[in-house]
This record gives structure tokens, sequence and C-alpha cells, in this order.
């Protein structure tokens, strides 16, 4: 059974859905950005189950934690899989491109997938997709706008997010 909570954090209104497996959506309702997400009617509303994540995202929004801790069960192909793992190893506050990610998957011509695996992520902020930024560090494509991107960029180098 897939639960899912929904909860005002400092930029925006999340929402989570996931089951005993862990967490498996993430969505940031910006109103921006291409990313359409629904709730299913199957799934059940539970916020004593996600009580743990909810407070570890809004401690990261109010620049109160570097890091996730928590159960994550995204789906994907094993190309996604592999981008979100390498994904997870940028240190917070630093930033990656495409072409990194691609170099540290052993194929550096694999820029274009990197991006689309980046775009089909369905845990941002945990699997942190926003620290992935274009050749000379230009801010590309976020499935939920870029201002959000520019915030938590900002967010995690000590800076006031505009």
């Amino acid at each position: 059974m897939t639960f899912y909570t929904q909860f005002q954090a400092p930029f925006c209104d999340v929402i989570l859905a996931g089951d005993d497996q862990g967490i498996s959506h993430l969505h940031l309702c910006t109103g921006e950005g291409k990313r359409v997400f629904e709730i299913s009617s199957e799934w059940v509303r539970n916020d004593a189950f996600f009580e743990d994540a909810v407070g570890q995202v809004r401690e990261y929004m109010e620049g109160k934690r570097d890091h996730f801790d928590l159960k994550l069960n995204p789906s994907g192909t094993e190309f996604q899989k592999k981008v979100w793992q390498e994904l997870t190893a940028i240190p917070f506050g630093e930033l990656r491109t495409y072409g990194d990610i691609a170099s540290n998957l052993g194929n550096e011509k694999a820029c274009r997938a990197v991006g689309m695996a980046n775009s089909k992520n369905p845990i941002p902020l945990i699997v942190p997709c926003h620290r992935v930024v274009g050749a000379g560090g230009k801010l590309t494509g976020f499935a939920h706008g870029l201002a959000i991107k520019e915030k938590l960029i900002r967010l995690e180098q000590g800076k006031t997010p505009s």
C-alpha cells in the first residue's frame, strides 16, 4: 500500500509518497516547471508514516540539515538509478555538471542521457538533482522550475535564498 502526505515547507508545499520499502516520490508544489504530479486515488493519506521525513525536509529548507537519512525506493531504469546514486554523492553545497556525472559513470559522452535521467528523478532534494548544472555553471532544467533550483543552491552555499 502506498501512503502519502502533503505539508507546508519554507519554499513551497511538498508531497511525499512511499511505502514500507521507502520514499518513492517527493513533489515540490511550486506551480512552475514541467513536472505534473497527481496523488493517486489508490494512495492513503498517512501523515504519521512520514513524520521523520517531513521533519528532515523542513530542517533542510530551514538551513538546519545538510543530508538526509531516509529509506528510498525510487522507480526507474538501471541507468537512471545509477545516475541518481551518483547524485547522492555530490556533497552539500557543491555543484557538478552533467558532463561530470557522465564521466563518473564511465561515459563522458552520456551528458544528454544523464540530463534525461536527472529530469526523471522522482525524489528531488533527497536525491539532489538540483546540484547539477550545465557547462560553465549555467542553471539549466529543473522539473520544478529554475527559481526553486536557484533558492536551493543559494541555501546550500550559505547565501540568503532570494
